[in-house]
């Protein structure tokens, strides 16, 4: 008794501090949901041995992650503002925890699809109130910080991921299942650090289940834009996610794991500095840098899996680190700038709508063409397909930029 008034009378005397730590822990739920969705990243060529299955089925078991992904945005979106942030949050850890136990225990590739979908339940259900959560955690003034700050424990965790599971499948016995019982571990440090934390929703309200997205009409041009920035960053961190470790070993010829999955990692690695020390910069123009260094980055991938060139994939996989957290920042940013306040949330889960799709389409497409044609033909389609959305962006950017000033010569344009 004692003890626990000494806690809140220290909660109460510094609120600051107590929304500091309510913050990381929402930071801290979206590490740990996101570690779930790269952590099979260095496992994949071991999956193919173990259950000999083709390139192709390795994409479709990347990509299936986006269903569990939108189940959980169309139907789940709105819940924690019914129900409450932390019985959502919970439920997602509790999802996450599920997935990791069926990969654990899987015995055939279905079990594997199958808990590839709940990872991906478990993200979509998870973040959304793990951000809320944060958000109603910062001050106003700092809430457009705030949601720099969000994006970087996403990709922290997605740097978490690979580096955990690389090393646990190099260097430790069972590489198949002791990079998930690791996994349940930090999940339960997770829900244990949820379950200490405050509710913000003070009112519930009944369940309502709604499949209504879309954006206003008077903003679908400028749109386009931060929806195809979105598309094409994930698009990026899509292809490299799944097909990165098999670049490495096959072009570069690097069969260490945990190699592998660091070479990797730096993707995510130099996104989460970049997310961080950009937190200031203005969305338009960090959406466009990250349009800009698509092909640049691309370009560079490709010349390293030719050349076999480990110094060229290292530069390649840095720039296409800045191609992912710029553009996936900077496009949700602009995106939330142009919706009304009361259609802010539809318009957001709209941008996301175009990320899953980059994630999970055009790596899709790499396996289908590859089995046709080449890996290197693929790999090249690929590069050229996204590298031309980046540049069809960046021209609709500027577009809208400059319809939106045209009207101010003759007058204010009521927004």
């Amino acid at each position: 008794m004692p003890r626990g008034t000494e806690k809140g009378k220290t909660a109460r005397s510094d609120p600051a501090v107590a929304s500091a730590a309510n913050r990381l822990t929402g930071g801290i739920v979206i590490a740990a949901l996101f570690m779930g969705s790269t952590i099979l990243t260095p496992l994949y060529d071991l999956y193919r041995l173990a259950y000999d299955f083709s390139a192709f089925t390795l994409v479709l078991l990347y990509a299936v992650y986006v269903v569990g992904n939108l189940l959980a945005l169309f139907f789940l979106g709105r819940l924690s503002d019914q129900i409450g942030r932390k019985p959502v949050i919970l439920a997602a850890v509790g999802l996450a925890g599920l997935s990791a136990a069926l990969f654990l225990q899987a015995h055939s590739l279905g079990w594997l699809f199958i808990a590839r979908v709940i990872s991906g339940l478990a993200v979509g259900m998870g973040s959304g109130a793990a951000a809320a959560w944060i958000t109603e955690f910062t001050p106003a003034e700092r809430r457009a910080r705030a949601a720099a700050v969000m994006t970087g424990f996403n990709f922290v965790g997605l740097t978490l991921g690979p580096l955990v599971a690389g090393a646990v499948a190099q260097y430790a016995p069972h590489p198949l299942r002791l990079p998930f019982g690791v996994y349940l571990v930090i999940l339960g440090v997770t829900a244990g650090l949820v379950a200490t934390r405050p509710e913000t929703v003070a009112e519930r309200t009944s369940l309502t289940f709604s499949l209504r997205l879309g954006v206003p009409a008077g903003v679908r041009a400028a749109f386009v834009a931060p929806a195809c920035s979105g598309f094409a960053a994930m698009a990026v961190v899509g292809f490299y996610a799944a097909l990165g470790p098999t670049i490495v070993r096959e072009d570069l010829h690097i069969a260490n794991h945990a190699v592998a999955s660091a070479i990797v990692a730096e993707l995510f690695i130099v996104g989460t500095i970049l997310i961080f020390a950009t937190r200031d910069a203005a969305p338009r123009q960090t959406m466009l840098a990250g349009l800009a260094v698509t092909p640049v980055g691309l370009a560079t991938l490709i010349a390293a899996q030719r050349l076999g060139s480990l110094p060229l994939l290292l530069i390649g996989t840095a720039v296409c680190g800045a191609v992912g957290a710029l553009g996936y920042r900077g496009g949700l940013a602009v995106a939330n700038s142009l919706a009304p306040p009361e259609r802010r949330a539809e318009v957001a889960s709209v941008f996301f709508v175009c990320c899953f799709c980059g994630n999970a389409l055009p790596i899709i497409g790499v396996g289908a063409l590859a089995m046709v044609t080449s890996a290197h033909a693929a790999d090249l389609a690929f590069a050229m397909v996204i590298s031309l959305v980046a540049t069809g962006a960046s021209v609709a950017a500027f577009a809208a930029r400059s319809r939106s000033e045209r009207p101010s010569v003759q007058g204010k344009r009521d927004d």
